[in-house]
């Protein structure tokens, strides 16, 4: 069993028994597939909604092109789309203050665009652990497909 760490603006895929980890999930969202058939899973680390406008970055920053990544690679790594399910994490709500509008709730909107794309691309989501004004860090484990949350002052639960 190998921990395999996801980083910001980045994603994994993962076999057996290994366990996938991203750390510091504030606004950023952390968002998992896992084949319990197939014992395949991934995760993707993002930080923003939307690659539109943006050129030549890294496509793992973005949720739109991050999950659509992870997606690719966790089926060319086996995984059956058809026997993937989800779940998400993180999109906190980190940063206050006067004129805090909507360019603040950067977690907020990262949340919701994870839950539209993968209501787009039909992929159920199990669990969402999403809002607030925590950080959180979580793991998915290949072998069970639980996920476990840390929360800064909360404690630790899996979903």
């Amino acid at each position: 069993m190998a921990t395999i760490i996801v980083g910001m603006a980045d994603w994994k895929v993962a076999k057996g028994s290994d366990i996938l980890t991203t750390l510091g999930l504030g606004s950023c969202v952390g968002v998992t597939f896992w084949d319990k058939a197939k014992g395949i899973g991934g995760m993707g680390h993002f930080m923003l909604p939307s690659s539109e406008g943006y050129t030549n970055q890294n496509r793992a920053k973005f949720a739109d092109t991050c999950i659509q990544d992870l997606l690719v690679a966790i089926t060319r790594a086996g995984a059956v789309r058809a026997n993937l399910v989800a779940k998400i994490a993180g999109g906190a709500h980190m940063f206050s203050g006067a004129g805090a509008g909507n360019v603040l709730k950067v977690g907020e909107r990262n949340a919701a665009v994870a839950k539209e794309i993968l209501a787009e691309l039909k992929i159920p989501l199990l669990a969402n652990d999403t809002g607030g004004t925590h950080g959180r860090t979580i793991e998915l484990n290949i072998g069970d497909g639980k996920l476990k949350i840390r929360t800064v002052g909360f404690g630790e639960k899996f979903v």
